[in-house]
């Protein structure tokens, strides 16, 4: 078996056009029926202000599946440890025999997210981006708008965060990295009205973004809520939306920005504007058809995406000769 740092995964897995082909197919094989994904397992360690989420999908045919372990523990910047770990076991689907662990403490499972939200972006918002919005300035703040460049790219790019000293980092780096004007803005209220895509990167407890705020051809890309206790948007903007995208249906009514319009009574499953990513990415979907429309998408993190990509880093390392053999 091999084990596989973090080190070695980070210089073979980047986020680019493969990588998000790569996610894109997952999602295809998932609406087409071909993938087994079991529900999220979830371990709540509130004495430790942690949790631990594990996620897993076998696509039919390929001789490997991931099973991905992710946590989070949110009083360890006390012990000077990171808040965020995890890892990807890949296990054989012909013998059930472990293959590869890659020990990259999420960095996978960020790449992953990031190019989920390229691909919503590329069936939801416009053909051409001027500006773009994003809200939050941690980790997929970066990453989000970076592959958002890769499938449309914008000429602005505009942040809002609540701390000064974070923000103006954000814009340096943002700025440095993709040759684009990084602006901030005082509220998410100005930053939604002068954006054509916002994407929303927070662990909000309450929504950010208002109903009153949205305008003709807006895209919002949500990935913040993860668990049923957060949200970044305000429920009844799913009543104006025209599209509303969920990377899986089950999931978003349980965790993501999906269960509290349902929850409020602002929409029901039945609701045909509301469409799984899969049903894009396959082609038995249209996304989006004109200028006009409002759409929205709905990420909370998939195991079939924790596969494609595990399964495309344990290929790139291995033909790079990377790793440690163990027993």
């Amino acid at each position: 078996m091999h084990l596989y740092h973090e080190e070695a995964i980070r210089s073979c897995v980047a986020l680019n056009r493969t990588v998000i082909q790569k996610v894109e197919d997952g999602f295809t094989q998932l609406d087409q029926g071909n993938a087994a994904m079991p529900p999220i397992m979830s371990i709540d360690i509130p004495e430790n202000s942690g949790e631990v989420d594990i996620k897993s999908a076998y696509i039919k045919g390929l001789d490997t599946f991931a099973i991905k372990i992710s946590s989070g523990f949110f009083n360890n910047k006390a012990l000077g440890l990171p808040s965020l770990s995890g890892m990807m076991l890949l296990m054989s689907s012909v013998t059930g025999l472990p293959e590869a662990i890659l020990m990259d403490n999420g960095y996978l499972t960020d790449v992953r997210t990031a190019a989920a939200g390229a691909i919503a972006a590329d069936y939801l918002a416009k053909p051409h981006i001027d500006t773009a919005g994003v809200i939050g300035t941690g980790l997929q703040a970066r990453l989000q708008m970076e592959a958002l460049y890769l499938v449309r790219p914008y000429k602005k790019l505009l942040v809002y965060g609540r701390r000064k000293e974070a923000v103006d980092t954000y814009i340096a780096e943002m700025s440095a990295n993709l040759g684009v004007a990084v602006e901030s803005v005082p509220t998410p209220e100005q930053l939604v009205k002068q954006s054509e895509i916002v994407v929303t990167t927070t662990p909000a407890k309450a929504p950010i973004i208002k109903t009153e705020w949205l305008h003709k051809g807006l895209h919002i890309t949500a990935m913040g809520a993860d668990t049923g206790t957060k949200q970044e948007i305000d429920e009844k903007i799913f009543h104006h939306a025209d599209l509303i995208v969920c990377d899986v249906i089950k999931q978003c009514k349980q965790c993501g920005e999906l269960h509290h319009a349902l929850e409020h009574g602002v929409l029901s499953l039945e609701d045909s504007r509301i469409i799984e990513l899969g049903a894009l990415t396959s082609g038995n979907v249209p996304g989006r058809e004109n200028d006009d429309q409002i759409t929205l998408c709905d990420l909370t993190g998939t195991g079939v995406q924790d596969t494609a990509i595990a399964r495309y880093a344990l290929q790139q390392l291995k033909a790079e000769s990377k790793g440690n053999q163990t027993n």
